[in-house]
């Protein structure tokens, strides 16, 4: 069955989504220097920025995948809309109070949101329309989400890092001085969180007002979900997980801790890092266009493998070089991980029938990598006083994403011969 003209509205609305969850998560990299030179934070303390992020996933998922079995895909995207707005407008008080820990909170109102909308995007995006092609369809819709790695560290450098102190004016002030001066740096970030709260808001009525498929009927929802447990005994389902949890864990370290990285190896300016991770963005964007392509010639779980192995030799690259080199390291695994998460859901929730939304919610769960791979990123890193060491722990997640590259064609053919 291919894409009906009436699935077309619902897919554009649905891509937006990808692009905004893509934005929010992007200035993460932003806040990580802003709020450490803010709060004088160490490199672990600072990655609790997305630890609080990443956390919300593991504890909304199975919440998200009920949501959508009891009162459908679309009361789910509103609900998600709405949660990630409250959680944007939170950001006024945050900065108004100083307080990290504040913060630390708003961010996780706005990923219990984005938790919401992806189990309710991901799995919407690749029912609409021919099943033989729902990985190509979700790499394209997630090339979106790429976009907004390309469009978000530009953005929101502009917005937030360019509005501190210098080093140089810092060293200047008493340390009471300094302390306000740091601490008032927080208010940059209002601008940015409201401007994206008005338009999620929004976007939310727009969803109520418009006419969405009911897509559950695709996915036998009248039968009786499994538990997880047997959702589980699906190998690909299981291998997905796990590989999920790796992957957003490695993508997380790339991705927010770019500026802090490129600033110590390459001797770079904190503008200049982000102007690089924007390349980084744009080199993700072009990866998924790019992949989404090459899946028409080679199977997905191929890429996949290629891919991932590409990425592990970068990482090499990332831990030994020196200078600009690393820099460009980093933006070519950009390019390489672009395809990894799409792939990855997708393969991992084919042919499941009655347990798709158990799967998706399981997989989304996993993204709790993101909250637990860059604080050991961190711990390497302050331990050892050198922050390239930390890019062991995206080298070993790289290593299993190619296992399920590699596996994943077995165990997937023989979970749905059954």
């Amino acid at each position: 069955m291919k894409k009906s003209i009436s699935d077309s509205i619902p897919f554009i609305l649905i891509t937006c989504l990808f692009f905004l969850w893509g934005f929010a998560h992007n200035l993460d990299p932003i806040l990580i220097p802003h709020l450490k030179k803010s709060f004088t934070l160490t490199t672990t303390q600072s990655t609790l920025v997305d630890s609080s992020v990443f956390i919300a996933y593991f504890i909304m998922a199975l919440p998200a995948g009920y949501i959508m079995k009891k009162w459908g895909y679309k009361m789910g995207i509103i609900a998600g809309l709405i949660l990630f707005a409250i959680g944007s407008f939170l950001f006024i008080p945050a900065a108004n109070n100083q307080s990290y820990n504040y913060f630390l909170f708003a961010l996780f109102v706005i990923a219990c949101g984005l938790t919401i909308l992806e189990t309710a995007a991901n799995p919407y995006a690749s029912s609409l329309g021919d099943p033989s092609t729902a990985t190509q369809r979700l790499n394209l819709v997630q090339s979106f989400n790429g976009l907004a790695v390309a469009i978000a560290p530009a953005i929101g450098a502009r917005l937030i890092l360019t509005k501190g102190y210098t080093d140089s004016e810092l060293a200047a002030m008493t340390d009471t001085a300094r302390k306000v001066a740091l601490a008032t740096e927080a208010y940059s970030v209002k601008t940015p969180y409201t401007i994206l709260g008005i338009i999620l808001v929004v976007f939310a009525i727009l969803f109520f007002i418009i006419k969405l498929p009911d897509i559950r009927d695709k996915n036998n929802l009248g039968a009786k979900a499994s538990s997880i447990a047997e959702t589980l005994k699906h190998k690909h389902v299981s291998w997905a997980v796990i590989t999920q949890f790796f992957y957003v864990g490695a993508q997380v370290c790339v991705l927010s801790l770019f500026i802090l990285y490129a600033t110590k190896t390459a001797n770079i300016t904190e503008l200049q890092a982000a102007d690089y991770l924007s390349f980084g963005g744009l080199a993700f964007l072009i990866g998924r266009f790019s992949g989404t392509a090459l899946m028409r010639f080679i199977t997905p779980r191929k890429l996949l493998t290629s891919f991932a192995l590409i990425c592990v030799a970068l990482c090499l690259v990332a831990i030994l070089a020196k200078g600009m080199t690393t820099v460009y390291a980093l933006i070519a695994i950009c390019f390489f991980m672009s395809i990894m998460f799409p792939t990855i859901f997708s393969l991992g929730i084919q042919s499941l029938g009655k347990d798709t939304e158990m799967a998706s919610s399981l997989i989304v769960m996993s993204i709790v990598g993101g909250a637990v791979l860059p604080r050991v990123f961190g711990l390497i890193s302050d331990n050892t006083g050198n922050i390239q060491f930390g890019y062991i722990v995206p080298l070993i997640a790289f290593l299993v994403v190619a296992y399920f590259g590699w596996r994943g064609s077995i165990v997937i053919k023989k979970a749905t011969t059954n």
